[in-house]
C-alpha cells in the first residue's frame, strides 16, 4: 500500500550554511567546506525542533530534498551516466565490433563504461565548446521523459543562454576574532573561512513528508540558525506520483521479462555493511553500490556503475550508555552522490525497502537511496 505524501517547499530568507562531515576546528585548518543540498536528517531535525512536542511525530519520514522552481516544477540531479549529454553503457553491453572489446580490466570490479554511440566531438579547439555549460539538475518533465524509455540528448543537458549550471551561488564568508586592544587575530579562535549558499530568485528546496504539518512554519535551518519558510505545495503531489508510478511499472515489467535495467539514484545512497578486518574486528564499510547486488563475476546482476565523488555524512546519536540526555557524533559514513546510475542485467530489489528495524531501512526514512528504474534501450 502506497502511503500518502505531502509536499512542501522550503524558501530561505537569507544564505544557508551547511558544513560537510569532515572534522573541523578553526585552530587546525582554515577552510570549512560546505554541502548543498542539505541532508534529509538536517531538514527533518529543523522541522521537529520547530513543532510542538505534541505535534511532532517520531514516525515522520522524509522524501528528498530536491530543488523546486517557482513552487511548481521539481528538479532532479543530472544522471551521471552521461558525458556532455552523450550516454555511457557498460562495455559488455556493446556490440562486438567495439574498438575496446579486447580491453583488459579487473573482472572483480564494475566493468568500464564506454560511449554507446558517437562520443562528443572535440570541436577542434573551438572556443564555443569551452564556454558550453551543462545542467547539473534536470526538470521533472525531462526525467519523466527519460523514465518513459526515451533517450536523453545533449540538448536536454545544455544550459540556455544566461542559465547557470546550478540554481545557487556560493559566497565565501571569512570569520575571525580580534584580540582586545590590538589588531591580531586571537589564536584560540583563529581565522577560518566557510562557504554560504544563496539560492537564486524563484528557487527553493522541496521535500515530502508522510505527515501533514501546520503551515506556514518558520524553521531555523543550517549553521547560525538562518530562517527559512516551510509551505505546503500541492502542485508537486501529481508530478512525484507520476514519476513513482512510471518507475514502479518499469520495475515490474523488467522483473517479469528479466531485461536489462538502469537504476537512477535520485538522492544520495548509503550502502554500508559490516566487514571482518584482518585483525578480526568488525568494521562497517561503505561502497558506491548495494552489497546485496553481486557483480556478474559472482553470478550477480550488477554490471557497472556510473558515480562520482562520495558524500561524507556524520550525524549524531544518543549516548544511551553514559549520558542518555546527550548526543555524540555518529560514525562517519560515505554516500554515493545523487545522480549515480547502476547497470544491471536484470532488476533486483533492496533490503532497505522492507520495513524492519535495521539501519538501512532507518536511513531510507531519512530520504536516502531513492531509486528510480528504467529499461536499457540499445
Amino acid at each position: 500500500m502506497t502511503q500518502t505524501l505531502h509536499w512542501y517547499t522550503i524558501t530561505p530568507f537569507d544564505v544557508l550554511l551547511f558544513r560537510d562531515a569532515k572534522p573541523f576546528s578553526p585552530g587546525e585548518r582554515a577552510w570549512a567546506q560546505g554541502v548543498f543540498p542539505p541532508h534529509g536528517y538536517t531538514i527533518l531535525g529543523a522541522i521537529l525542533a520547530a513543532l510542538d512536542p505534541v505535534a511532532a511525530s517520531a514516525s515522520m519520514q522524509i522524501t528528498g530534498p530536491f530543488l523546486c522552481r517557482d513552487a511548481e516544477t521539481l528538479y532532479f540531479p543530472s544522471p551521471l551516466g552521461f558525458t556532455e549529454g552523450s550516454p555511457l553503457v557498460p562495455l559488455p553491453w556493446q556490440e562486438r565490433g567495439h574498438p575496446l572489446r579486447y580491453s583488459i580490466y579487473n573482472p572483480q570490479q564494475p566493468s568500464p563504461l564506454v560511449f554507446s554511440g558517437d562520443r562528443p566531438s572535440d570541436d577542434n579547439g573551438d572556443r564555443a565548446k569551452t564556454n558550453r555549460q551543462y545542467r547539473r539538475y534536470l526538470p521533472y518533465s525531462t526525467l519523466l521523459h527519460y523514465l518513459n524509455t526515451h533517450p536523453l540528448t545533449p540538448d536536454d543537458f545544455k544550459c540556455l543562454p544566461g542559465e547557470p549550471e546550478q540554481p545557487w551561488d556560493v559566497e565565501i564568508r571569512p570569520h575571525n576574532k580580534i584580540q582586545a586592544g590590538s589588531r591580531q587575530v586571537e589564536t584560540a579562535d583563529g581565522y577560518f573561512i566557510e562557504k554560504a549558499v544563496r539560492l537564486r530568485s524563484g528557487w527553493s528546496l522541496a521535500i515530502a513528508l508522510n505527515q501533514q504539518l501546520p503551515t506556514p512554519l518558520t524553521l531555523r535551518l543550517g549553521g547560525e540558525g538562518h530562517r527559512a519558510l516551510l509551505q505546503r505545495c500541492p502542485a508537486l503531489d501529481d508530478p512525484w506520483q507520476a514519476i513513482q508510478t512510471q518507475s514502479a511499472e518499469n520495475f515490474t515489467t523488467l522483473a517479469r521479462e528479466q531485461g536489462r535495467a538502469i537504476a537512477y539514484l535520485a538522492t544520495p545512497g548509503v550502502f554500508e555493511y559490516p566487514q571482518k578486518q584482518p585483525n578480526g574486528k568488525i568494521r562497517a564499510t561503505c561502497r558506491a553500490w548495494p552489497w546485496e547486488w553481486k557483480l556478474t563475476h559472482e553470478s550477480g546482476p550488477l554490471v557497472s556503475v556510473a558515480t562520482g565523488q562520495p558524500t561524507p555524512i556524520s550525524g549524531r546519536i544518543r549516548d544511551h550508555h553514559k549520558n542518555p540526555g546527550n548526543s555524540i557524533p555518529a560514525p562517519q559514513v560515505f554516500a554515493a552522490p545523487a545522480g549515480t546510475q547502476y547497470y544491471l542485467n536484470h532488476p533486483a530489489p533492496l533490503h532497505q525497502n522492507t520495513p524492519s528495524p535495521n539501519l538501512a531501512h532507518r536511513r531510507r526514512k531519512l530520504g536516502y537511496t531513492e531509486l528510480l528504474w528504467l529499461p536499457h534501450r540499445s
